[in-house]
Protein backbone atom coordinates (compact mmCIF):
# COMPACT_ATOMS: atom_id res chain seq x y z
CA UNK A 1 0.00 0.00 0.00
CA UNK A 2 1.40 3.39 -1.14
CA UNK A 3 -0.44 6.11 1.31
CA UNK A 4 -1.33 9.40 -0.52
CA UNK A 5 0.60 12.47 -0.64
CA UNK A 6 -2.08 14.45 1.17
CA UNK A 7 -0.27 13.37 3.93
CA UNK A 8 2.14 15.77 2.92
CA UNK A 9 2.48 19.27 2.95
CA UNK A 10 5.63 21.73 2.82
CA UNK A 11 3.66 24.11 5.64
CA UNK A 12 2.86 21.38 7.93
CA UNK A 13 4.92 21.86 10.60
CA UNK A 14 2.61 22.31 13.77
CA UNK A 15 2.53 24.39 16.82
CA UNK A 16 3.26 21.70 19.45
CA UNK A 17 0.40 22.68 21.82
CA UNK A 18 -2.42 22.78 19.41
CA UNK A 19 -1.03 18.96 17.58
CA UNK A 20 -4.46 17.16 18.65
CA UNK A 21 -6.60 14.43 17.09
CA UNK A 22 -9.82 16.28 17.86
CA UNK A 23 -10.94 17.36 14.45
CA UNK A 24 -10.22 13.76 12.88
CA UNK A 25 -12.13 12.17 15.66
CA UNK A 26 -15.12 14.46 15.08
CA UNK A 27 -15.34 13.20 11.91
CA UNK A 28 -15.64 9.68 12.81
CA UNK A 29 -17.44 9.73 16.29
CA UNK A 30 -19.23 13.61 15.93
CA UNK A 31 -22.49 11.95 15.61
CA UNK A 32 -22.88 9.20 17.93
CA UNK A 33 -20.31 11.21 20.82
CA UNK A 34 -20.58 14.45 22.76
CA UNK A 35 -17.64 16.61 22.20
CA UNK A 36 -16.30 16.52 25.42
CA UNK A 37 -15.77 12.55 25.49
CA UNK A 38 -14.41 12.74 21.78
CA UNK A 39 -11.84 15.40 23.25
CA UNK A 40 -11.37 13.29 26.24
CA UNK A 41 -10.36 10.41 23.31
CA UNK A 42 -7.78 12.73 21.40
CA UNK A 43 -5.85 13.36 24.90
CA UNK A 44 -5.88 9.80 25.27
CA UNK A 45 -4.74 8.33 22.23
CA UNK A 46 -1.85 11.23 21.90
CA UNK A 47 -0.68 10.65 25.55
CA UNK A 48 -1.00 6.57 25.20
CA UNK A 49 1.53 7.49 22.01
CA UNK A 50 3.82 9.81 23.83
CA UNK A 51 4.38 8.08 27.59
CA UNK A 52 3.73 3.98 25.61
CA UNK A 53 1.89 2.78 28.89
CA UNK A 54 -1.86 2.80 29.44
CA UNK A 55 -1.04 3.52 33.27
CA UNK A 56 -3.35 6.24 33.95
CA UNK A 57 -0.61 8.12 36.24
CA UNK A 58 1.18 8.49 33.66
CA UNK A 59 -1.25 9.74 30.94
CA UNK A 60 -2.35 12.13 33.02
CA UNK A 61 0.40 13.95 33.13
CA UNK A 62 0.88 13.85 29.10
CA UNK A 63 -2.36 15.02 28.82
CA UNK A 64 -1.21 18.20 26.17
CA UNK A 65 -4.42 20.44 28.02
CA UNK A 66 -4.04 23.70 30.35
CA UNK A 67 -5.80 21.43 32.77
CA UNK A 68 -4.27 20.16 35.96
CA UNK A 69 -2.58 16.53 36.49
CA UNK A 70 -5.11 15.56 38.98
CA UNK A 71 -7.89 16.73 37.16
CA UNK A 72 -6.76 15.10 33.92
CA UNK A 73 -6.77 12.27 35.84
CA UNK A 74 -10.37 12.26 36.92
CA UNK A 75 -11.56 12.95 33.52
CA UNK A 76 -9.94 9.69 32.44
CA UNK A 77 -11.32 7.81 35.42
CA UNK A 78 -14.91 9.34 34.86
CA UNK A 79 -14.51 8.57 31.44
CA UNK A 80 -13.87 4.70 31.76
CA UNK A 81 -16.18 4.08 34.70
CA UNK A 82 -19.08 6.03 33.54
CA UNK A 83 -19.63 6.43 29.80
CA UNK A 84 -20.53 3.97 27.35
CA UNK A 85 -18.30 3.24 24.52
CA UNK A 86 -19.77 0.65 21.77
CA UNK A 87 -16.72 -0.89 20.56
CA UNK A 88 -18.75 -1.49 16.92
CA UNK A 89 -17.99 2.01 15.92
CA UNK A 90 -14.25 1.56 16.71
CA UNK A 91 -14.28 -1.17 14.60
CA UNK A 92 -16.12 0.46 11.40
CA UNK A 93 -13.75 3.19 11.37
CA UNK A 94 -10.63 0.63 11.63
CA UNK A 95 -12.03 -1.23 8.90
CA UNK A 96 -12.46 2.01 6.57
CA UNK A 97 -8.51 2.77 7.30
CA UNK A 98 -6.23 -0.18 7.01
CA UNK A 99 -5.11 -1.36 3.99
CA UNK A 100 -6.61 -3.86 2.22
CA UNK A 101 -8.25 -5.56 -1.16
CA UNK A 102 -11.96 -6.43 -2.00
CA UNK A 103 -11.80 -9.31 0.73
CA UNK A 104 -9.68 -9.82 3.76
CA UNK A 105 -7.93 -12.56 5.41
CA UNK A 106 -9.07 -13.12 9.29
CA UNK A 107 -6.73 -14.34 12.14
CA UNK A 108 -8.48 -15.50 15.52
CA UNK A 109 -7.13 -15.65 18.55
CA UNK A 110 -6.64 -14.96 22.42
CA UNK A 111 -4.13 -12.93 24.55
CA UNK A 112 -4.16 -13.06 28.44
CA UNK A 113 -2.93 -12.18 31.55
CA UNK A 114 -3.91 -11.50 35.48
CA UNK A 115 -3.91 -8.70 37.53
CA UNK A 116 -3.88 -9.59 40.95
CA UNK A 117 -7.00 -12.54 41.02
CA UNK A 118 -8.25 -11.13 37.97
CA UNK A 119 -8.20 -12.96 34.98
CA UNK A 120 -8.19 -11.08 32.01
CA UNK A 121 -8.92 -12.89 28.71
CA UNK A 122 -9.68 -11.27 25.63
CA UNK A 123 -10.67 -13.21 22.36
CA UNK A 124 -9.59 -10.89 19.22
CA UNK A 125 -10.68 -10.83 15.45
CA UNK A 126 -7.78 -9.10 13.48
CA UNK A 127 -7.40 -8.21 9.92
CA UNK A 128 -3.75 -9.72 8.76
CA UNK A 129 -1.31 -7.94 6.44
CA UNK A 130 2.05 -7.98 5.57
CA UNK A 131 3.62 -9.26 8.92
CA UNK A 132 0.55 -7.67 11.67
CA UNK A 133 -2.97 -8.14 12.56
CA UNK A 134 -5.05 -5.24 12.50
CA UNK A 135 -7.25 -5.65 15.54
CA UNK A 136 -10.79 -5.30 15.05
CA UNK A 137 -13.64 -6.81 17.04
CA UNK A 138 -13.07 -8.73 20.45
CA UNK A 139 -14.83 -10.25 23.29
CA UNK A 140 -13.92 -9.81 26.91
CA UNK A 141 -14.13 -13.67 28.35
CA UNK A 142 -14.98 -13.66 32.32
CA UNK A 143 -13.24 -16.52 32.88
CA UNK A 144 -9.43 -18.07 32.26
CA UNK A 145 -9.04 -20.60 29.32
CA UNK A 146 -10.08 -21.32 25.50
CA UNK A 147 -13.00 -19.72 24.37
CA UNK A 148 -16.38 -21.66 23.75
CA UNK A 149 -18.20 -22.04 20.71
CA UNK A 150 -20.87 -19.65 21.39
CA UNK A 151 -18.16 -16.97 21.79
CA UNK A 152 -17.00 -17.51 18.58
CA UNK A 153 -20.22 -17.43 16.56
CA UNK A 154 -20.98 -14.17 18.26
CA UNK A 155 -17.93 -12.19 17.57
CA UNK A 156 -18.32 -13.46 13.86
CA UNK A 157 -21.93 -12.71 13.60
CA UNK A 158 -20.85 -9.32 15.06
CA UNK A 159 -18.79 -8.96 11.78
CA UNK A 160 -21.13 -9.97 9.37
CA UNK A 161 -23.61 -7.32 10.89
CA UNK A 162 -20.88 -4.79 10.39
CA UNK A 163 -18.93 -5.97 7.11
CA UNK A 164 -20.76 -9.13 5.86
CA UNK A 165 -19.66 -12.85 5.30
CA UNK A 166 -18.68 -11.64 1.49
CA UNK A 167 -15.65 -9.65 2.71
CA UNK A 168 -13.50 -12.28 4.64
CA UNK A 169 -11.37 -14.64 1.97
CA UNK A 170 -10.49 -16.49 4.89
CA UNK A 171 -9.58 -17.20 8.65
CA UNK A 172 -7.29 -18.84 10.18
CA UNK A 173 -7.34 -20.12 13.79
CA UNK A 174 -4.86 -22.16 15.87
CA UNK A 175 -5.76 -25.51 17.74
CA UNK A 176 -7.87 -24.87 20.63
CA UNK A 177 -10.77 -23.06 17.71
CA UNK A 178 -12.14 -26.66 16.84
CA UNK A 179 -15.35 -28.09 17.72
CA UNK A 180 -18.45 -29.48 15.74
CA UNK A 181 -20.39 -26.83 16.30
CA UNK A 182 -17.90 -24.26 15.11
CA UNK A 183 -17.32 -25.85 12.05
CA UNK A 184 -20.61 -26.39 11.37
CA UNK A 185 -20.93 -23.42 11.62
CA UNK A 186 -18.27 -22.32 9.49
CA UNK A 187 -19.20 -24.53 6.40
CA UNK A 188 -22.45 -23.36 7.01
CA UNK A 189 -22.18 -19.82 6.31
CA UNK A 190 -19.26 -21.14 3.49
CA UNK A 191 -16.62 -19.30 4.98
CA UNK A 192 -13.18 -20.33 3.94
CA UNK A 193 -11.12 -21.26 6.93
CA UNK A 194 -7.81 -23.29 7.40
CA UNK A 195 -7.54 -24.30 11.50
CA UNK A 196 -4.63 -26.60 12.53
CA UNK A 197 -5.54 -29.86 14.41
CA UNK A 198 -3.65 -31.57 17.30
CA UNK A 199 -1.34 -34.89 15.77
CA UNK A 200 -3.93 -37.17 17.66
CA UNK A 201 -6.77 -36.10 16.12
CA UNK A 202 -8.84 -39.35 14.29
CA UNK A 203 -10.33 -38.65 10.83
CA UNK A 204 -13.43 -40.59 9.80
CA UNK A 205 -12.61 -41.91 5.77
CA UNK A 206 -16.15 -40.86 3.92
CA UNK A 207 -15.90 -43.80 1.41
CA UNK A 208 -16.41 -46.41 3.93
CA UNK A 209 -16.37 -44.70 7.29
CA UNK A 210 -13.12 -46.08 8.85
CA UNK A 211 -11.31 -44.27 11.44
CA UNK A 212 -7.81 -43.23 11.28
CA UNK A 213 -5.21 -41.08 12.72
CA UNK A 214 -4.37 -37.71 10.82
CA UNK A 215 -0.90 -38.85 10.47
CA UNK A 216 -1.71 -42.06 8.57
CA UNK A 217 -3.02 -40.27 5.25
CA UNK A 218 0.74 -38.34 5.17
CA UNK A 219 2.72 -41.09 6.15
CA UNK A 220 4.95 -40.95 3.21
CA UNK A 221 5.66 -37.15 4.18
CA UNK A 222 9.31 -36.05 4.17
CA UNK A 223 10.31 -33.71 5.82
CA UNK A 224 10.12 -30.01 4.71
CA UNK A 225 7.36 -31.14 2.45
CA UNK A 226 3.53 -29.84 2.05
CA UNK A 227 0.40 -32.14 0.88
CA UNK A 228 -3.55 -32.38 0.86
CA UNK A 229 -5.57 -35.43 0.95
CA UNK A 230 -7.73 -35.02 -2.40
CA UNK A 231 -10.92 -36.55 -0.49
CA UNK A 232 -13.48 -34.98 1.94
CA UNK A 233 -13.25 -36.18 5.28
CA UNK A 234 -14.89 -36.15 8.62
CA UNK A 235 -13.61 -34.16 11.56
CA UNK A 236 -16.00 -34.04 14.71
CA UNK A 237 -18.44 -35.33 11.81
CA UNK A 238 -17.84 -32.22 9.99
CA UNK A 239 -17.44 -32.31 6.53
CA UNK A 240 -13.57 -30.81 5.29
CA UNK A 241 -10.49 -31.35 3.57
CA UNK A 242 -7.29 -31.97 5.09
CA UNK A 243 -3.72 -30.66 4.51
CA UNK A 244 -0.16 -32.08 6.52
CA UNK A 245 3.24 -30.63 6.95
CA UNK A 246 6.23 -32.21 8.17
CA UNK A 247 7.90 -29.66 10.33
CA UNK A 248 10.63 -29.31 12.61
CA UNK A 249 9.65 -28.48 16.17
CA UNK A 250 10.80 -26.32 18.60
CA UNK A 251 13.00 -28.67 19.98
CA UNK A 252 14.27 -29.93 16.71
CA UNK A 253 12.14 -32.78 15.98
CA UNK A 254 9.95 -34.01 13.32
CA UNK A 255 6.72 -32.65 13.62
CA UNK A 256 3.09 -32.63 11.61
CA UNK A 257 0.99 -29.67 11.43
CA UNK A 258 -2.45 -31.10 9.96
CA UNK A 259 -4.74 -28.03 8.97
CA UNK A 260 -8.40 -28.31 7.79
CA UNK A 261 -10.19 -26.40 5.23
CA UNK A 262 -13.22 -25.55 4.01
CA UNK A 263 -12.31 -26.25 0.66
CA UNK A 264 -9.33 -25.40 -1.26
CA UNK A 265 -6.88 -27.03 0.94
CA UNK A 266 -3.67 -26.32 -1.17
CA UNK A 267 -3.84 -22.86 0.05
CA UNK A 268 -3.88 -23.74 3.55
CA UNK A 269 -0.50 -24.21 3.85
CA UNK A 270 0.46 -20.66 3.04
CA UNK A 271 -2.84 -18.72 4.40
CA UNK A 272 -1.92 -20.42 7.96
CA UNK A 273 0.98 -18.99 8.06
CA UNK A 274 -0.80 -15.51 8.09
CA UNK A 275 -2.04 -16.88 11.81
CA UNK A 276 1.10 -15.42 13.65
CA UNK A 277 0.73 -11.91 12.86
CA UNK A 278 -2.04 -11.74 15.35
CA UNK A 279 0.64 -12.64 17.68
CA UNK A 280 2.90 -9.90 16.33
CA UNK A 281 -0.04 -7.81 16.57
CA UNK A 282 -0.43 -8.69 20.58
CA UNK A 283 3.17 -8.31 21.30
CA UNK A 284 2.96 -5.01 20.27
CA UNK A 285 0.14 -4.28 22.48
CA UNK A 286 2.06 -5.39 25.79
CA UNK A 287 6.00 -5.53 26.06
CA UNK A 288 6.86 -3.82 22.68
CA UNK A 289 4.46 -0.99 22.58
CA UNK A 290 1.69 0.02 24.92
CA UNK A 291 2.39 -2.25 27.90
CA UNK A 292 -1.54 -3.25 28.50
CA UNK A 293 -0.17 -5.51 31.13
CA UNK A 294 0.50 -2.71 33.02
CA UNK A 295 -3.40 -1.45 33.48
CA UNK A 296 -4.64 -1.34 36.74
CA UNK A 297 -8.35 -1.86 35.67
CA UNK A 298 -9.98 -5.73 36.58
CA UNK A 299 -13.25 -4.57 35.53
CA UNK A 300 -14.12 -5.84 32.08
CA UNK A 301 -16.35 -2.80 30.57
CA UNK A 302 -13.91 -0.76 31.77
CA UNK A 303 -11.23 -2.74 29.56
CA UNK A 304 -13.03 -3.34 27.02
CA UNK A 305 -13.11 0.56 26.40
CA UNK A 306 -9.70 0.93 26.89
CA UNK A 307 -8.40 -2.06 24.02
CA UNK A 308 -10.88 0.34 22.06
CA UNK A 309 -8.67 3.29 22.29
CA UNK A 310 -5.20 1.60 22.70
CA UNK A 311 -6.97 -0.29 19.09
CA UNK A 312 -7.28 3.03 17.36
CA UNK A 313 -3.26 4.11 18.41
CA UNK A 314 -2.31 1.21 17.41
CA UNK A 315 -3.90 1.39 14.09
CA UNK A 316 -2.37 5.25 13.86
CA UNK A 317 0.81 3.88 14.43
CA UNK A 318 1.24 1.56 11.92
CA UNK A 319 -0.05 3.33 8.98
CA UNK A 320 2.08 6.11 10.34
CA UNK A 321 5.20 3.41 10.15
CA UNK A 322 4.02 2.13 6.64
CA UNK A 323 4.24 5.57 5.05
CA UNK A 324 7.24 6.29 6.68
CA UNK A 325 9.02 3.17 5.26
CA UNK A 326 7.85 3.72 2.10
CA UNK A 327 8.12 7.36 1.82
CA UNK A 328 10.56 8.87 4.03
CA UNK A 329 13.32 6.50 5.25
CA UNK A 330 13.42 2.47 4.82
CA UNK A 331 13.91 0.67 8.01
CA UNK A 332 17.30 -0.97 7.85
CA UNK A 333 17.49 -5.25 7.14
CA UNK A 334 19.69 -6.56 9.13
CA UNK A 335 21.85 -9.40 7.81
CA UNK A 336 19.07 -12.36 8.82
CA UNK A 337 16.64 -10.63 6.21
CA UNK A 338 14.39 -9.11 8.68
CA UNK A 339 13.80 -5.33 9.67
CA UNK A 340 15.76 -3.97 12.37
CA UNK A 341 12.53 -2.79 13.70
CA UNK A 342 8.49 -3.66 13.35
CA UNK A 343 6.65 -0.92 10.76
CA UNK A 344 4.73 -0.63 14.24
CA UNK A 345 7.47 0.70 16.24
CA UNK A 346 8.47 2.60 13.68
CA UNK A 347 5.39 4.30 13.27
CA UNK A 348 5.01 4.79 17.22
CA UNK A 349 9.08 6.07 17.43
CA UNK A 350 8.23 8.64 14.78
CA UNK A 351 4.57 9.91 16.56
CA UNK A 352 6.59 10.22 19.90
CA UNK A 353 9.64 12.08 18.76
CA UNK A 354 7.14 14.51 17.22
CA UNK A 355 4.84 14.97 19.93
CA UNK A 356 7.62 14.86 22.67
CA UNK A 357 10.09 17.22 20.66
CA UNK A 358 8.15 20.46 19.43
CA UNK A 359 11.84 20.88 17.40
CA UNK A 360 11.71 18.12 15.79
CA UNK A 361 9.10 18.96 13.68
CA UNK A 362 8.27 16.83 9.85
CA UNK A 363 6.37 17.78 6.79
CA UNK A 364 4.33 14.37 7.37
CA UNK A 365 0.90 15.33 8.98
CA UNK A 366 0.98 12.26 10.87
CA UNK A 367 -2.87 13.08 12.29
CA UNK A 368 -4.07 12.86 8.84
CA UNK A 369 -3.65 9.19 8.79
CA UNK A 370 -6.65 8.67 10.76
CA UNK A 371 -8.86 10.29 8.60
CA UNK A 372 -10.97 8.46 5.82
CA UNK A 373 -10.86 11.54 3.76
Amino acid sequence: MMLSSNHLSPTSKVNHEDTTLLPILIEHFGSSMNLARIKLMSLFITALCKVQTVNFDRLACDFNSTSQKDSSLRRIQRFFAHYFFDQRSVAKVIFKLIPKTDKVGLSLDRTNWKFGETNINILVLGVVYKGVAFPLLFSMMPKFGNSNTQERIDLLNRYNELFGFETIDFIVADREFIGHNWLDYLNRHRIQYHIRIRENFKVTILKNGRKVNAQWLFSRLKMGQFDHHPKIVLINDVQCYISASLIKSKIGQPEYQFLISFNQPEKSKTCYKDRWQIETMFKALKSSGFNIEKTHLNDLQRIEKLMSLVFMAFVWCYLVGIHVDQNIRPIKIKKHGFRAKSLFKYGLDFIANILLNPQNQSDVIIFKFLSCT
